[in-house]
């Protein structure tokens, strides 16, 4: 059950690093209209929370290893 449980941890963790390193680095909304470039970016705090929860979910997942 412990590397089960390791393993998901870490998949999950990893997971959540890259969705929200992912979300930060592209945009949200882009208008090309002629010479009229738009873009829209949002909040990032959602992204910043995945990436702390990601964090958290690896370090959880290491501890198990050492037991």
């Amino acid at each position: 059950m412990n590397n089960v449980l390791k393993i998901v941890l870490l998949l999950i963790g990893a997971g959540l690093i890259a969705y929200g390193l992912y979300a930060i680095i592209t945009p949200e909304f882009a208008i090309d209209a002629g010479p009229i470039q738009v873009e829209a970016h949002g909040d990032n705090t959602q992204s910043y929370a995945m990436i702390g929860f990601g964090i958290l979910a690896l370090i959880g997942g290491l501890t198990f290893r050492r037991r």
